[in-house]
């Protein structure tokens, strides 16, 4: 059965190059936490001072252990891609199948 999964795959920029913190200064707007968002390819959020940033996806998978092996593929591709370099790297996941499914669902009359 295929579960969708809120992932959150959390870093630390570290050692960027001038290029790099330029690009990030410069696009610091559109990757505001406020702004962001659980999409399929991801979005990158980021601090003020660029020192921490998130990505957040929206996984479908049959497992919350694949859920976040991709998720956490996906964020190392794209940051080597953007040239971004990082260090601690950390990913959790919750299942929002469950949420919806939750037993302790309380039914109210009106």
């Amino acid at each position: 059965m295929n579960q969708v999964f809120r992932v959150t795959v959390r870093g630390q920029f570290t050692n960027l190059s001038d290029e790099a913190r330029r690009y990030l200064v410069k696009a610091q707007a559109e990757h505001d936490l406020f702004v962001s968002a659980y999409t399929p390819e991801g979005t990158l959020s980021y601090d003020e001072r660029i020192l921490f940033f998130n990505m957040r996806y929206e996984v479908h998978a049959d497992s919350e252990e694949k859920a976040l092996a991709s998720s956490f593929l996906e964020a190392e591709t794209f940051l080597q891609t953007m040239g971004f370099a990082h260090k601690q790297l950390k990913a959790n996941a919750v299942d929002v199948s469950q949420i919806w499914n939750s037993p302790n669902e309380v039914a109210h009359d009106n």
